[in-house]
């Protein structure tokens, strides 16, 4: 039988995965390379459906390139805000991202070819997505245990991110990564200190066998129903 971790390396596991957040204020300066270098190999060795990998990850290096992504997340920043109806002037108040902030960042995108990888993808196409989930998640879990945070920015048009990067037919940005030194961490997600939403209890989230009866109640109201791919920001 496997054996499982000790007590003390099973309670690290377990304080990386509660006490990580979604960053948005980030302190000056660059992020170690070596610590880096790990980040981005945590994130390599994510679980990918097919054993795919779909994963590509381009670091941004060049000052006016980080700029230029930076003012296509602002456009989207307020055709959000507009699509928010009477959330809007809410959501304006909220900081959003760290881009012009954060010592590393990051655009994490879709491989293209994709359509070759059949194994775990024929009914489930959207399994790539799902595998580069997972690398973002090891790398943020293995940010929070290096005392770096991490932001991600889900808030830009595909397009635009799609020709900054030069990326070919096929390829995808999914998110935009900010990675730096903060200050500290958020006590709770920001968007809950910020009453923008709630943790649901885990009993709404996890069923046995089949799926409950669910009241009106439960179905997204109002200006709180999804508007469109984009519409809002997530504390992921």
């Amino acid at each position: 039988m496997a054996q499982p971790f000790d007590e003390a390396e099973r309670a690290a596991v377990y304080r990386a995965i509660y006490e990580r957040r979604d960053m948005r204020h980030f302190t000056p300066g660059p992020v170690d390379a070596a610590v880096m270098a790990r980040l981005l190999d945590a994130a390599h060795h994510a679980p990918s459906v097919g054993y795919m990998q779909p994963w590509r990850i381009v670091r941004i290096t060049d000052a006016a390139l980080r700029e230029q992504l930076h003012e296509t997340v602002e456009r989207e920043r307020l055709a959000t805000a507009d699509a928010l109806g009477k959330r809007r002037d809410e959501f304006m108040k909220l900081k959003v991202e760290g881009m012009r902030e954060c010592g590393e960042l990051l655009v994490v995108a879709l491989m293209d070819r994709r359509e070759t990888h059949i194994f775990g993808r024929r009914t489930l196409p959207e399994m790539d997505l799902a595998s580069v989930a997972c690398a973002i998640q090891n790398m943020w879990l293995a940010a929070r245990a290096e005392g770096l945070g991490m932001g991600w920015v889900s808030i830009f048009d595909v397009d635009d991110v799609r020709t900054l990067l030069r990326m070919p037919a096929g390829a995808k940005p999914v998110a935009i990564l900010c990675v730096g030194h903060v200050a500290e961490f958020y006590p709770k997600p920001m968007l809950e200190m910020e009453h923008w939403a709630e943790r649901r209890a885990l009993g709404e989230c996890v069923y046995e066998n089949r799926w409950p009866d669910l009241h009106a109640e439960d179905a997204p109201q109002g200006e709180d129903a999804p508007q469109g791919e984009n519409a809002g920001t997530a504390d992921h």
